[in-house]
């Protein structure tokens, strides 16, 4: 594989691409988008409030400053429709200088009728994705490796990932650390599994997201009784993560 190559794939084992068939019908069983439109006070809250802590991370903990922003390449893996794309737009980042990669074809078109043209929408296995080594100055990934049951299809993807990440950069990582018990076609990601899969990473972790199944009942009663119950640590079920590549890396 050409790894200078953007669209360059390589060929995949068989058990892998049955795992990657299993996820398309894995989100084909999901709930219904309206569950998680921003017309609901809950979504509003839950997104308000780890938006809010991605960008106090940007500035403590990675020190970025705001004219920075525009000149910073990111990735977005699992990048859906494309909404993170366009927050991370709002945020001050350039289209020129985002990408994103979707597995499923409809989410990649829709990504792409969404953003600027000079947005960059991949299709296919992220984790064979033929971006550059070191190409990247953030990796973003949000709630895709909770979808992922496979355990070395994880490995593989972290892996390129970290492959991507420029030395001073590195992977910004939001995903659910529970099981679900009403829901096999998903499982938690661990903060130990994290540090598993990114063993050269310095992590910095924050615990965010009030129990969705509580949130949706508090903000149906009071929609600003969430910020009061999110204030109780173990109600969180999401972490939100800077995986940080030390320049001597």
């Amino acid at each position: 594989m050409d790894m200078n190559d953007p669209l360059s794939t390589a060929s995949e084992p068989s058990d892998a691409r049955d795992e990657l068939a299993a996820i398309a019908v894995r989100y084909a069983r999901r709930p219904p988008p309206a569950l998680y439109g921003m017309l609901r006070p809950e979504v509003v809250a839950s997104t308000q409030e780890w938006q809010a802590k991605l960008l106090r991370m940007m500035r403590e903990d990675c020190r970025f400053r705001d004219e920075q922003l525009k000149a910073l390449r990111l990735v977005d893996v699992g990048c859906g429709f494309g909404g993170h794309l366009l927050d991370f737009l709002r945020f001050g980042f350039t289209p020129d200088n985002l990408s994103g990669i979707e597995l499923l074809p409809e989410r990649a078109e829709g990504a792409r009728r969404r953003l600027p043209a000079d947005v960059r929408i991949r299709e296919g296995d992220a984790s064979t994705a033929g971006l550059a080594p070191e190409s990247q100055d953030i990796v973003f990934q949000s709630v895709v490796f909770s979808s992922l049951l496979d355990d070395r299809l994880q490995e593989e993807l972290a892996a390129s990932m970290w492959h991507w990440v420029k030395p001073g950069g590195g992977v910004f990582w939001y995903d659910f650390t529970y099981d679900n018990p009403w829901n096999k076609d998903v499982r938690g990601v661990p903060v130990r599994r994290i540090k598993e899969l990114f063993p050269d990473g310095r992590i910095v972790v924050r615990r965010v997201t009030l129990a969705p199944p509580i949130s949706r009942r508090v903000c149906r009663i009071y929609a600003p009784a969430y910020h009061l119950f999110n204030i109780a640590p173990f109600l969180r079920t999401h972490v939100l993560c800077w995986i940080a590549k030390d320049d001597h890396q």
